[in-house]
Parts: C-alpha cells; sequence; structure tokens
C-alpha cells in the first residue's frame, strides 16, 4: 500500500489559501500570493527533495486546473523543468463533482465516492502527493486518509481565509518524521507521520507534575 502525503504550505494561524499568487482565489481574498515573499533556497531544497520519488498527483478541482494551465506549457529544460517533466508524466487524479476539462494528459476524474477512489489510488501507487486543494485536504483529514502532512509554517498571521484545520476535524495524532528544519526568512518545514490512536489528556496540576506546590 502506497502513501498519500499532504503537501501544504500556512500561516502560523494555519491559513493555507491561495499561498501562489492572486490568481489562486481572487474573489474575497486580500492575501493571495502571501508566501511569495518568505520563499527561500532552503525552501526551494525542501521542496524538491518532498517530491523525489511522487507517481501521482491528488488535486481538487481549483488547483488542478491551475496546474492544467501552467505545467504542460512549461519546458522541461526550463527553470522549473523537473517539476514539469514530473507533473507532465504522472498521473493525476481530480476531485470534483462537476465536469472538469481533462485536457491536461494522464487526468481523471474521481467517481463520487472519494473515500473508496482515494484507497483505490493507494493500492494503485507508491507515493501520492496533494497538492493545495484545500477543500480536499480538510476531507482527507475527516476521514483520515493520508499517511503524512508536510507543512511549511511561514512566520506570519492573516487572521482571514480558509484554514487547514476547520471546524468538524477528526481529533488526530501525529508523529514528528523529522527535526524541524528552518530557513533564513523564517519559514519552518514540519513532517509529520499519522499516529495510531486518538490525542491523549493530562492533569497539569497533579502533584508530580511539580506545579502549583509552596517550595
Amino acid at each position: 500500500m502506497g502513501l498519500i502525503t499532504i503537501e501544504m504550505f500556512a500561516t502560523l494561524d494555519l491559513v493555507g489559501q491561495a499561498p501562489g499568487g492572486p490568481d489562486e482565489d481572487p474573489v474575497g481574498f486580500p492575501f493571495g500570493g502571501w508566501q511569495a515573499p518568505l520563499l527561500d533556497e532552503v525552501a526551494g531544497t525542501q521542496i524538491d527533495a518532498a517530491y523525489e520519488g511522487t507517481d501521482a498527483l491528488l488535486l481538487g478541482r481549483r488547483t488542478y486546473d491551475i496546474f492544467a494551465g501552467y505545467w504542460p506549457h512549461q519546458d522541461a529544460e526550463g527553470e522549473d523543468g523537473a517539476f514539469a517533466a514530473l507533473f507532465n508524466s504522472i498521473p493525476k487524479y481530480v476531485a470534483s463533482r462537476g465536469t472538469p476539462d481533462l485536457s491536461w494528459a494522464g487526468s481523471t476524474q474521481l467517481g463520487p465516492d472519494l473515500a473508496d477512489a482515494v484507497r483505490e489510488i493507494r493500492e494503485r501507487h507508491e507515493h501520492v502527493k496533494v497538492v493545495g486543494s484545500l477543500n480536499l485536504v480538510q476531507t482527507l483529514l475527516r476521514e483520515r486518509l493520508f499517511d503524512r502532512l508536510d507543512l511549511w509554517l511561514h512566520p506570519i498571521v492573516l487572521g482571514v481565509g480558509k484554514r487547514v484545520f476547520e471546524d468538524g476535524a477528526v481529533p488526530t495524532s501525529l508523529t514528528l518524521l523529522d527535526p524541524p528544519a528552518a530557513g533564513p526568512k523564517g519559514a519552518v518545514f514540519l513532517r509529520y507521520g499519522v499516529a495510531e490512536g486518538t490525542p491523549a489528556t493530562g492533569d497539569m496540576s497533579l502533584p508530580d507534575r511539580g506545579l502549583g506546590s509552596e517550595d
């Protein structure tokens, strides 16, 4: 069984909406492109490494449309050549209730039972990446249909926008897989894996915690 990894860029208040540019989500969100000033070479190297071995993309409709309008027209020898060669060559699976234009080679629309479709993709591929696609991500989080979360936290707070974890997220324990790594502009890369069980609770006022004593 393969791994489904969510690749997510977020602010400190966990807004993940339209990091790349204002055209990603132009209606009602004033901070489109918030990630661009915070990119640096360290983050670029981390992102490159995160996609090594990727053999399928799982995308929501909006992200798919953005990718399909860009990557097929990029030269494999150009600045984004490695990603263009990868994205143009591997299967793309699109979660949409509508009738998307699937003219990008290798694209397939998922059926109405998203959970079953994602499980089938997991059986078919080794390393599936979910990019952007916040609505899809929130569904995967609710259904626990992911194995890893690659999260880049950026040192800004927006106060508005779609968040990675919305109300209704299923309580889930995660395990940090690699030491956190920060770039010179303050973005921190965190790689988590899904852990067994739900979040535990405790009581910080218990005597053996050493809190609240008169000593």
